[in-house]
């Protein structure tokens, strides 16, 4: 893998390469290396490669890679449970050579870890089935390309499309430094330039479609007035995190019902305890 990477562009791995226990970017790789000009394919991962790694490491620009060249159609997100030998969720990685123009420069994601149907006999750790139905529902949201569109019963069977601009999933990772200081508080200096501590460094990732200076002049400078960027240690990277994109927020339940809830637990409990002795008496 080494040795293909250091061919660069005239291997298959010129982007980077992933870390060691997990090569399922690797496969990615080679299927674009194999692609046609116009062609498209599809291919199932585990969540690991939509986020796995820093900025500047072989994960990261391997999204880089993908997202910058406008490779990335969509991410369909299934259920959990739904192969033989594992349980977590696995998402279907859908990329094209020749986008059509209303798709070019987006990437859209599918939420459709609710469209299933439970088996009524398991298949090892396969719980779940998507039938005619849940497949419909995802082509067609697939199909319309909609950005906030649900697709089913959301009480029932149902998926979720969303549609983003590729820059979006980009970032720069800022280094922030703050300046040692003596004793006496005051800065120490190096030919006229604060050193600085390396206890105190600490880094930012900016979003790619955000100016750096406007984003620590507002986000940093306020509570540091003192800290400054170190611009030859910024690195770009890139990120898909769906799970935050269709988070939801579920209000927690209300601190009266959990307390009739344990009281109503409470006198279950105490009205057994006193049978059991009652009749052991």
């Amino acid at each position: 893998m080494e040795a293909e990477a250091a061919r660069g562009e005239m291997g298959r791995f010129a982007p980077g390469l992933p870390k060691i226990s997990d090569g399922q970017q690797l496969f990615v790789l080679n299927g674009l290396a194999k692609l046609a000009n116009k062609g498209k394919m599809a291919i199932i991962q585990n969540g690991s490669p939509l986020f796995s790694g820093d900025a500047g490491s072989g994960p990261s620009n391997i999204r880089q890679y993908i997202l910058e060249n406008d490779w990335l159609d969509c991410i369909i997100q299934l259920s959990t449970d739904m192969f033989m030998n594992t349980g977590i969720s696995t998402y279907i990685w859908v990329l094209s050579k020749d986008k059509p123009a209303h798709r070019a420069g987006k990437v859209q994601l599918i939420d459709a870890s609710h469209c299933f149907e439970p088996r009524r006999k398991s298949i090892g750790t396969k719980r779940n089935d998507i039938t005619d139905a849940c497949r419909e529902l995802i082509v067609t949201a697939y199909g319309e390309f909609a950005n906030g569109k649900v697709y089913g019963n959301k009480n029932g069977i149902y998926c979720e499309s969303k549609v983003f601009e590729s820059v979006e999933f980009g970032y720069n990772k800022i280094v922030v430094e703050r300046p040692q200081r003596d004793e006496a508080g005051n800065v120490i200096l190096k030919r006229g330039k604060p050193v600085p501590d390396t206890s105190l460094r600490d880094t930012e990732n900016v979003p790619l479609v955000q100016d750096i200076d406007a984003y620590f002049a507002r986000e940093v400078l306020p509570y540091a007035p003192d800290a400054w960027i170190d611009h030859s240690k910024t690195k770009v990277g890139y990120e898909i995190p769906m799970t935050r994109y269709f988070y939801e927020y579920q209000a927690p339940e209300a601190v009266e019902d959990i307390v009739a809830r344990i009281t109503a637990l409470e006198q279950d409990i105490s009205a057994g305890l006193a049978e059991l002795f009652h009749k052991e008496g």
